[in-house]
C-alpha cells in the first residue's frame, strides 16, 4: 500500500520535521506528539505489548537493531509489518531457513545483455536487505554462513558483492525473531552478532483481558487498517536529537560500573557475577547502555538523561551479551537474574 500525501504527514505532530534539532524541548514535544499518535495506531492491530512497542521504538530512534524472542503466535511478525507502515518506510521480509543462500539476503551480479549492441555486462540486482526495516524471521534457522551475510550491513549499513560497495538506505534498521522453544535445526547466533542488537526484547504472553480482546478482534469483522504517522525526514531529525540529550558524568560512571561489574575475571566484577557467569559483557555493552538511556529519556518525555533510564532499559541491552555457567543454570539463573542482582549492588551515584 502506498500512503497518500495527507497519510505521510505525522498525525497531530508537525507536518514535516523542524530543519535542525533545535532545543531540547522542540525535539520533545514532537516527539511526544508522534508517540502517541504512533501507539494510537498500532493499537489498531495490536493488543497489548506495550513494552514491547517502546523498546523497538528505542532502538529505532538510536540508529540500532532488536531481536525479538517469544514464542510463536505472539504478532512479531505482525508489529513489525505494522510499525513500518505506520513509519511509512520501505519493508523487506526475509525468512531465514536452511537452504537461504547470503546472496539471497544482499543481492547478487547478474549478466545484462544490451538489446540493441548485443553487448553483456554484470549488473547488481539487489537482495532485499535494501530496505528501511528488515524483518529477518526465525534468524537462527539459517547456517553461520548466511547469518554472517548480515553483519557488514548491520554494522556498516553497507554491502559488499564482487568487489563493489553498494550502500543501504537510510534509515536502515533490522528487527529479527526468534523462536526459543525449537532448538532442533537451528544454529544459534554467534556472540559478535548478537552484540550488533542493541535490544534482546523478550515478548511475553497476553494478560487475560488482552487475549480475550485478541480474540474478539482476530474473529470479527475486517480489522482497522493503520495510517502513517511519520517518515524517514522525522525518524532521522529524532535521532539527531537523542544524540544530542545531555548525560552527566555521573550517569556514565553509572552504566560503566555496570558492564564492568559483569566481567568475572576482573576486579570490578561483584561476587554473584564471578560465582555464576562464563563471561561478562563487552563496551558496546556501555555504548548500548547510555544510547538506550537516552532514547528511554525521549519516551519519557525527560529533557536529561538519568541513572533510572539506564536501569529501565539493562535487561534488554545485557542479557545477550554475557553468559551464564553450568552453576547458574542448574540453580534456574538467568540473565536477568544477574542483572536484577547488579541493579541492586551497583549503587546509582
Amino acid at each position: 500500500m502506498t500512503p497518500t500525501q495527507e497519510e505521510t504527514k505525522p498525525q497531530a505532530t508537525p507536518s514535516a520535521a523542524p530543519a535542525v534539532a533545535g532545543t531540547d524541548a522542540k525535539a520533545i514535544e514532537f516527539f511526544q506528539d508522534a508517540y502517541k499518535e504512533l501507539k494510537r495506531q498500532l493499537a489498531k492491530v495490536i493488543v497489548g505489548q506495550d513494552e514491547v512497542i517502546d523498546e523497538i521504538l528505542i532502538a529505532i530512534f538510536t540508529r540500532n537493531h532488536a531481536l525479538l524472542m517469544g514464542v510463536p503466535g505472539l504478532a512479531k511478525t505482525l508489529l513489525i509489518s505494522t510499525l513500518a507502515k505506520t513509519l511509512t518506510l520501505s519493508f523487506k521480509r526475509i525468512q531465514f531457513t536452511p537452504d537461504l543462500m547470503p546472496s539471497d539476503i544482499t543481492g547478487t551480479e547478474v549478466i545484462h545483455t544490451d538489446p540493441v549492441s548485443g553487448s553483456k555486462e554484470f549488473r547488481f540486482m539487489h537482495g532485499p536487505v535494501f530496505s528501511n526495516i528488515v524483518l529477518a524471521d526465525e534468524i537462527n534457522r539459517t547456517p553461520p554462513k548466511t547469518q554472517a551475510a548480515m553483519l557488514e550491513a548491520m554494522q556498516e549499513r553497507r554491502v559488499t558483492v564482487g568487489g563493489n560497495t553498494h550502500k543501504l538506505p537510510e534509515p536502515f534498521f533490522v528487527l529479527a525473531t526468534q523462536n526459543p522453544l525449537e532448538q532442533e535445526g537451528t544454529y544459534p547466533l554467534p556472540e559478535a552478532q548478537l552484540d550488533r542488537f542493541l535490544f534482546l526484547i523478550n515478548v511475553g504472553y497476553p494478560s487475560e483481558e488482552e487475549e480475550f480482546e485478541i480474540m474478539r478482534r482476530g474473529t470479527s469483522g475486517k480489522p482497522e487498517e493503520p495510517k502513517a504517522i511519520m517518515g524517514a525526514e522525522h525518524i532521522q531529525y529524532l535521532q539527531d536529537a537523542v544524540r544530542q540529550m545531555p548525560v552527566a558524568d555521573h550517569v556514565y560512571k553509572y552504566a560503566e560500573r555496570i558492564v564492568r561489574s559483569t566481567r568475572p575475571k576482573q576486579p570490578d566484577a561483584i561476587d554473584y557475577c564471578k560465582k555464576f557467569l562464563s563471561f561478562g559483557a563487552g563496551p558496546r555493552a556501555s555504548l548500548g547502555l547510555i544510547m538506550a538511556a537516552k532514547g528511554h529519556a525521549l519516551l519519557k518525555g525527560q529533557v536529561y538523561t538519568g541513572c533510572e533510564n539506564v536501569a529501565a532499559i539493562a535487561k534488554s541491552v545485557m542479557r545477550h551479551r554475557m553468559a551464564v555457567n553450568f552453576t547458574a543454570q542448574s540453580e534456574g539463573i538467568t540473565a536477568d537474574t544477574v542483572v536484577e542482582k547488579i541493579l541492586e549492588a551497583v549503587p546509582a551515584r
